[in-house]
């Protein structure tokens, strides 16, 4: 088992993300964002090269590794209806990058379905067939995540993204189902719920995002492992007793929310809660196993 975070939520720079990182005793990132000096902040496949043969060094001298890309192929800010070369080119340019650091898994999604959808397309099935031939034709292991996208309306819906594209595995996030429509059967939808959707996904798993909230009235809130509605606590332990031993990553969204514009803290806090959260999950593990 190795633990990391998306450290991108513990500190902006590289320098803040390894950081925080050392400070929790590990030795792994999971790359989303990153910021170097001179640069303006971007994704880990996305920034100049410049950029990245900064973030490579340091790194490099640091003795932290990145243990997958969470990159922005096929996610939530696309759709079938975006050109697909803009997908295949951040797929270009993400593989040498992670042949260069080692990296093995890259996160990916399965674009943004119309509100209304309850169906994946067949384009859908084939973008991301081909995204993940690319992947695994280099070595490289694409991880699908049940987030705002196709694969993610249910987990009946995961399950024939997975059985009509070969070789693509998951990354289950905990706490997204409490706040994805369970797109299943006539509207009104009801909520996703975390247990289910593992329960489904767990033969299928290769990587955990660990992140746990409580829906709301204005949209959900989000809390230390195992106090919101994410059945954090029960997912791992019967992860543990299924065998589990790969990555675990942290996704905090307490001080900062990757994908609300309106979401901004100051850097100390953000690497104070980063580091909490990092311990609490510790001890949750250790609890549960």
């Amino acid at each position: 088992m190795e633990l990391m975070g998306i450290a991108d939520e513990g500190a902006v720079t590289i320098d803040g993300q390894i950081e925080v990182t050392q400070a929790l005793g590990w030795r792994w990132i999971e790359s989303r964002f990153v910021e170097v000096e001179g640069f303006e902040k971007g994704s880990i496949h996305e920034i100049p090269d410049a950029a990245f043969d900064v973030v490579a060094d340091k790194l490099e001298e640091s003795g932290v590794g990145i243990y997958a890309f969470g990159s922005t192929i096929c996610n939530w800010q696309k759709t079938v209806e975006t050109p697909f070369d803009v997908t295949l080119a951040e797929v270009a340019r993400a593989i040498p990058r992670m042949k260069r650091l080692g990296t093995k898994y890259v996160r990916i999604m399965s674009f943004k379905p119309a509100d209304d959808a309850d169906t994946t397309p067949p384009e859908v099935f084939e973008r991301v067939g081909e995204v993940t031939q690319r992947f695994l034709d280099e070595g490289l292991q694409p991880v699908h995540e049940n987030c705002m996208n196709y694969g993610g309306m249910s987990w009946q819906h995961a399950e024939e993204l997975l059985e009509k594209v070969p070789g693509l595995k998951w990354v289950f996030d905990t706490a997204n189902p409490i706040f994805n429509a369970d797109r299943r059967g006539d509207q009104p939808w009801g909520m996703q719920c975390p247990w289910e959707f593992w329960e489904h996904m767990r033969d299928h798993t290769a990587h955990i995002h660990i992140k746990d909230a409580v829906k709301t009235e204005d949209g959900e809130e989000y809390h230390f492992p195992g106090d919101g509605d994410g059945r954090v606590r029960d997912i791992l332990k019967d992860a543990f007793a299924n065998g589990y031993d790969a990555g675990i990553s942290i996704e905090p969204h307490m001080t900062v929310v990757f994908h609300d514009n309106d979401s901004a803290a100051p850097e100390q806090a953000m690497a104070d809660n980063y580091i909490e959260y990092g311990r609490r999950l510790e001890k949750l593990i250790a609890e549960v196993r």
